[in-house]
Formats: structure tokens, sequence, C-alpha cells
């Protein structure tokens, strides 16, 4: 059989499709909340200065090592890293990270995609209307509690989350020109409907105001995110949220990025390319996404509320309330808009998810396009589905943390020691500036080698070591007064022996509560296990496919 070799048809086409793999649900959910969290203003300034230092530098790495690996006939990272040092036989192995975390993230970023889906429609039909701040919450957590939903239509969660991942899967099985396509159509529609928005964010002003909130103003939402309040700047806390974000937000140590980059042509530009894509992303995560819900949720109930309730549910369990505000048709606008903008940035991102699994199974085992696509669906539904069922007993957190945090780090980590210190800067910033329509500047040598690798290793022991509270400073001197370095919960190393949820354990007395907490530390384990399981098969996999080549090698000798 012989597989058709797949391209780009255009860089606007290839701009766009990085940019949005870039762009995605964290540009509108994530970011603001972030910022709310962790200073306002004063977290622009560590997330500006880490994109800088750590999003344009691994932009560049990740580009010029797909773009290498692509003239090797290599589009997945297990063999592009290994490709980079044919000596040491476990680059491959740290490779693995490059499929595996686009197929867990798939399996629970889906999942929410399907929401903004199942809101569109819910937001045509009226479903929303009517409703208080109260019950449009109760709205979400009876959709995610697919045993005991309400929501009108039985199993609902199930029913998108299966529409959506069909969806993808079929794109996907049209080659990089589906995903090119959907890309084209989806971001101008995405910032479309953000400007939309924005717009009314930024306009909304004080009349949104009521009794109840009395001092409501969307723009002590812009003026909180954008002054600075400097005593935060000496906070380790913010600068690793800030990295945390540009890890999130700009798709890095995904392995999604240099399967894009492998079927660049070799002497294509990827330095312009590549700080194009990023730059996209900011305007959208920046602009338009500090413009929208932070603006709007403080234009009706005010900036203390908004610090008190930001979280990642805003989105759906406030938003569409606030909408109704605007009146019966704009609010079917503005709801369709807003889950319209949330859908767009997904796919755009989840599609980015599957070509490393295509690109991998094509290149070893000679799939098509169809079957590379169709068994990644397979795949992702198989993990997926116990993020759906199980998402109240935190099977869709622990596949966020392990998968969606800590392996982005672990892979970024190795992949900038790899390409800085084993492949080597001159070859790598050759690689970089080869074809280039602008030049790198030089600093940015010293900067891949030496500031992105420590700031990458500072991430990585800030997660393995975060102290209690977050509190850093106190963490410091409990060290050097002799009473050691107290771990919080969210570590590493807390969050491998379920600390926290033992800790609630030991402290409840309800049996009901007790009982829950069982089935939540159960789960939690299943969770790690299926992760585990996914890691471990596609290490077999790729050892198959190593072996494969030596077998031809020693034919061809």
């Amino acid at each position: 059989m012989t597989l058709q070799k797949d391209s780009w048809g255009t860089r606007v086409g290839l701009i766009l499709a990085m940019a949005g793999n870039a762009v995605g649900l964290g540009n509108f959910l994530r970011f603001p909340v972030q910022a709310i969290n962790n200073g306002g203003g004063a977290f622009i300034i560590p997330y500006l200065v880490c994109f800088l230092l750590m999003g344009i530098p691994l932009l560049w790495v990740e580009w010029s090592t797909g773009r290498f690996g692509g003239k090797h006939g290599h589009h997945s990272t297990p063999f592009i890293l290994d490709n980079m040092d044919p000596k040491r036989a476990f680059w491959k192995y740290f490779g693995v990270f490059g499929i595996f975390t686009n197929v867990a993230v798939a399996a629970y970023y889906c999942y929410i995609e399907s929401w903004t889906m199942s809101y569109v429609m819910h937001s045509i039909m009226g479903t929303f209307r009517g409703m208080s701040q109260s019950e449009t919450a109760d709205f979400f957590r009876s959709y995610v509690d697919v045993q005991h939903s309400t929501t009108g239509i039985p199993f609902e969660a199930i029913i998108f989350y299966i529409l959506c991942l069909l969806l993808n899967t079929w794109i996907l099985s049209r080659g990089l020109k589906g995903v090119e396509k959907a890309a084209s159509i989806g971001m101008p529609l995405l910032i479309l409907f953000g400007v939309f928005l924005a717009i009314r964010g930024v306009t909304l002003g004080t009349s949104g105001a009521t009794e109840a909130h009395p001092n409501a103003n969307a723009l002590d939402g812009l003026n909180f995110l954008w002054t600075p309040q400097y005593d935060s700047l000496t906070n380790p806390k913010v600068w690793l949220a800030a990295a945390g974000q540009i890890f999130f937000t700009l798709s890095l140590g995904m392995g999604s990025i240099q399967c894009y980059a492998s079927y660049v042509r070799s002497k294509d530009d990827i330095a312009l390319n590549a700080v194009s894509a990023g730059f996209m992303n900011e305007f959208v995560e920046v602009v338009l996404g500090s413009c929208i819900v932070i603006p709007i949720a403080a234009g009706f109930l005010g900036i203390d509320w908004v610090k008190e309730n930001a979280g990642f549910g805003m989105a759906f369990q406030t938003m569409p309330y606030l909408f109704q505000n605007w009146g019966p048709m704009i609010a079917t606008v503005a709801g369709v808009m807003w889950f319209g903008l949330l859908f767009f940035a997904g796919i755009t991102s989840s599609l980015a998810m599957g070509t490393p699994w295509m690109g991998f199974m094509r290149d070893e085992f000679k799939f098509s396009q169809k079957k590379g696509a169709w068994t990644f669906g397979a795949v992702v539904l198989a993990m997926g589905l116990p993020t759906v069922i199980f998402y109240n007993e935190g099977v869709f957190d622990e596949y966020d943390y392990w998968a969606g945090t800590v392996s982005l780090v672990v892979f970024a980590l190795a992949e900038s020691i790899l390409f800085a210190w084993i492949f080597g800067m001159d070859k790598g910033w050759k690689e970089i500036n080869q074809g280039g329509d602008i030049k790198v500047p030089l600093i940015y040598r010293f900067v891949i080698k030496y500031i992105t690798p420590l700031l990458l290793l500072a991430v990585f022991i800030g997660s393995v070591f975060t102290p209690a509270g977050n509190n850093w400073n106190e963490a410091i001197q409990s060290l050097f007064s002799g009473n050691g370095w107290p771990l919080d919960n969210s570590s590493l190393i807390k969050m491998l022996t379920n600390a926290g949820l033992k800790e609630q354990l030991a402290a409840a007395s309800d049996e009901q509560v007790i009982s829950t907490l069982k089935t939540k530390i159960f789960y939690t384990n299943v969770a790690r296990l299926l992760l585990l399981s996914l890691f471990v098969g596609i290490s077999i996999l790729v050892y198959i496919a190593y072996q494969k080549r030596q077998k031809r090698k020693h034919q061809q000798a």
C-alpha cells in the first residue's frame, strides 16, 4: 500500500494551524483566572518575561527539532529525539511523552470541548432564560453528574462527548488539509466572536450595576488586570504560575508542534513562523482573553465578587446567567458567540493532539490517514469515557495534573537539554536560522542554552517541592531555621501519596463523607493506572518500531 505524503497547503494555513494549536480554552478560561489569583497587573510582568525567555525560545526549539526530524522522515517525537542523539537509546522513550501527553490530554480536553457544543445548543434553545445565578451553576453541576443528570437529555454529557470526538476524528482522517481547513475557518470566527464580546465587556461600564451589586463596574476588572501590584513580583508563586501559563497556552512540551513542523519543507522559514504563531496566541490571550470574562463578570457582580469566585467554572456556571441581562436576543447571540468561540479554540487545539499519534503510526506501522485517525479516536474514547462518567470522582483532575501539567514540564526540560547540550547549540542555532525570513537575535543563543533550561528546572523543582500554602518566603525561613521544608498537598510528592485526600479522610467523622473520600481515592488510583498503562503501551509500540528499524538496517547491510 502506498501512503500519501502529507504536507501543508499554504504558509497562512500552517500559521493558522499552529496558532490554533496554541490558542485554546486556556486563553479564555485559564489566563484571566491566573491573573486574578496572582496579583492582577503584576502577573502580566512575569508572564511577559516568561514568554520572552521561555515561550519564544521553546517555540524555536520545537519548530526546529520538528523540521529536523521531518528531513529524515520522522513525524513524531520518539524518533525525532532519537535522531538528534542516535548514540543514546533512551531519548526515544522521553519522546514517548510527545505522544502520550497528546492522547491523555485529548481524552479530557475533548470533554470540555463537548461542553461548549452542548452550551451552544442550550443558548439557542433558551435553556438559561429566567434562571438565577445559582440555577445556572446547578445546571452545570447536573450536566457533569452523568449518573444523576437532570439537564433534559439522558446521558447528555456522554452523547456530546462522543459527537465531539467523532468530529475531531473525521477532520483528522482528512489529513493536514483537513486540519488546515478547520483552522482557516475556526481561527477567524474565534477572533470575530472574541472581538464582539471584548467590545461588549469593555463598553459595559456601570450599566450592569444593581441593588445587589451597586458598585459593579466592568472597568474595575480591566484596571485590576492591568494595574501592576509590584509587591507580588517578589513571590515565587506568581512566577511559577506565569511560567505554567506560558506552557499551557503555547502547547509547549506536548510534541504537537514538532509534529506540525515536521511537515515543513527543509528550507522553509521557521523563525518567523514560530514568532507569528506565538504572538497571535498572545494577542488572543492577553487582549481578547482579558477583555471578556473578568470585565463582564465585574460589570454585573463587582470586582470583589470576581476576586472571591474567579475559577474555571465561571465560563459555564456564571456567563450564561450574565448574558441574560442583555435581553433574550443579545443573550442568545452572546451565548452562541461565547461558547462558539470556546469550541473553535478547543477544536483547533485538539486536532493538533491527534497528529503525533497519526505521524508515528504512519511512519512506523504504515497506517493510512484514516486508520491513524480512527485508532486515535478509539484510544481517546477508551481513555476519555472514565473522565466523563467519573468526573466528580476526580478522574478528570488526575488526567489534567499528570498529563496536562507534570508531563509537559518533564518533556520540555528533556528536549531543551537535548537541543542545547547534546545536539549542540552550533547545529541547533543553524537549524533555527536556516531559511529564516528574520534573523533571530544573537542573545537568544545564550537564552536557549542557559536561561530556558534553568527556568524549566525551576518550574519542575517548584512543582515537586511546592511549599505549604504556596508560601515560599515562609518555607525558606523555616528551612534556614532548621524546621525543614513544609510541603503543600499540591506538590508532586504529596500528590503521589494522596496526602490531601488522606488528611481529609482522617479528619472526617460523617459516614457519607468518609465513603465519598474513599471512592475518590479509589478512582484517583484508577486514573493513574490508566495513564501509566497508556504510557507503557506507547513505549512498547516505540520499542517494537525500534526493533523493526534495526531489523531493516541489518537486512540492508
